[in-house]
């Protein structure tokens, strides 16, 4: 297979937005959070963290359901709150993000970056994802960090295949050879071609005899593939036979 079998849906997305923005809220629990530096994001501290993922939330409340392809522009920190009034802040945008996203239906017109449908679900999915990694980012920052939940890191690996990777390719722009990423505690894997940089997520099913020789596998838990690819965890703390150059071929963070 391909990408992975069963596509999770606004419920499921949703269900992780909340999860997910539960368990980074919790990060700041711990003493001195908001001034520890963040090691998975250099020059950020956990306070950089929420500013940025609450400027990410407050521009989707004010997007998603806009019911308009048009760019709106891009998020900005600028006005962001510091001190006391950051995490009032915080909760509010993601307040305001978690009901527009639930009245917005995901057929919804809305523009994306992405080459793929103009339409809202894809902001129920960014969401869920961009709160997943910056939850671990935050996580790690005060040293109790805990992997993606087995499903949504999936659904992570099919987004930057599917999603990040036709918008801007990965890290490097040179390279040539078949890669499989193989989720050992699932049953999901994926076949990317890379060729010239560009990269190709392949159906197993129509591969020509000669297009199953592998250059590069990688094999881990569908959050250490997350991670990776995300740039958060090296490629080495996983499995790995082959070319290991061609996984930064794969690498957006």
């Amino acid at each position: 297979m391909t990408l992975t079998s069963a596509r999770p849906d606004k419920v499921f997305w949703l269900s992780a937005i909340q999860r997910e923005a539960a368990a980074l809220r919790a990060v700041t629990a711990v003493d001195d959070a908001l001034a520890s530096p963040v090691p998975s994001c250099p020059e950020w501290t956990v306070a950089d963290l929420f500013r940025h993922t609450g400027a990410g939330l407050r521009w989707v409340a004010g997007h998603v359901g806009r019911g308009e392809t048009g760019s709106p522009g891009a998020p900005t920190t600028d006005g962001a709150p510091a001190g006391a009034d950051l995490l009032p802040w915080w909760d509010g945008a993601l307040a305001d993000a978690v009901a527009a996203l639930d009245r917005t239906e995901p057929d919804l017109p809305a523009w994306n970056w992405a080459p793929q449908d103009k339409v809202a679900r894809f902001w129920h999915r960014r969401v869920a994802h961009e709160l997943a990694v910056h939850r671990w980012d935050g996580q790690v920052a005060v040293g109790l960090p805990e992997p993606i939940e087995t499903a949504l890191a999936l659904d992570g690996v099919d987004e930057v295949l599917d999603t990040w990777l036709p918008a801007d390719g990965g890290l490097a722009k040179t390279g040539d050879g078949v890669v499989q990423l193989i989720a050992d505690d699932s049953e999901d894997s994926w076949i990317v071609r890379v060729r010239g940089g560009a990269i190709s997520l392949l159906d197993t099913a129509t591969l020509l005899p000669e297009e199953h020789a592998l250059q590069t596998q990688v094999s881990g838990s569908a959050s250490d593939l997350e991670l990776a690819l995300y740039g958060r965890v090296p490629f080495d703390i996983l499995t790995v036979t082959g070319d290991e150059a061609l996984l930064d071929c794969l690498r957006v963070g």
